[in-house]
């Protein structure tokens, strides 16, 4: 396995694994990631702000994620809870496995690559959210240590569930 920043040359194969998910997504009734989000824009520009990541098995991508160290503006305000630190920390976002490679425990691998970049960095903790429908992904934050926080709102008004993880 490899993990590496995305460059464009990956956005088609990210791309298939986006659809694969949303499509998933909507299978289960999960509102999460409909209406063209993430779009092939917003995938772009986690690649030039240097925040795409994919997994690749045998050359082949099978998972991609966003991780920034620049902090998450709908993140303040935090409602019905409290972050479980007010320091630097590292911020998933669009982590997705293609069907394919689902059920083989890839996101928690990711997870954990997600924890070598920051212990690296030296960044105590890492914060996440996820659609309160989500089942699967809060089962994997709680599997991986994250403690569930309160319930924020990404920029379009909807509500998540808030996640911290301490690496300290």
């Amino acid at each position: 396995m490899e993990f590496r920043k995305a460059v464009p040359a990956d956005l088609k194969q990210i791309m298939e694994i986006i659809k694969d998910a949303q499509g998933y997504l909507k299978e289960l009734g999960i509102d999460q990631w409909q209406n063209q989000y993430p779009s092939e824009e917003t995938i772009l520009t986690d690649m030039h702000n240097g925040h795409g990541y994919v997994l690749l098995d045998e050359g082949n991508i099978i998972a991609t994620v966003a991780i920034s160290f620049d902090g998450e503006p709908t993140y303040e305000p935090i409602y019905d809870g409290a972050w479980l630190t007010n320091e630097d920390y590292a911020v998933i976002h669009r982590l997705a496995v293609g069907k394919d490679n689902k059920g083989k425990g890839i996101s928690n691998d990711i997870m954990k690559l997600t924890e070598e970049l920051c212990k690296e960095r030296g960044i105590p903790s890492i914060k996440i959210d996820t659609h309160e429908q989500n089942l699967g992904m809060q089962h994997i934050l709680r599997k991986n240590g994250y403690t569930y926080c309160g319930v924020i709102y990404v920029e379009d008004g909807t509500k998540r569930l808030a996640y911290e993880k301490l690496l300290t």
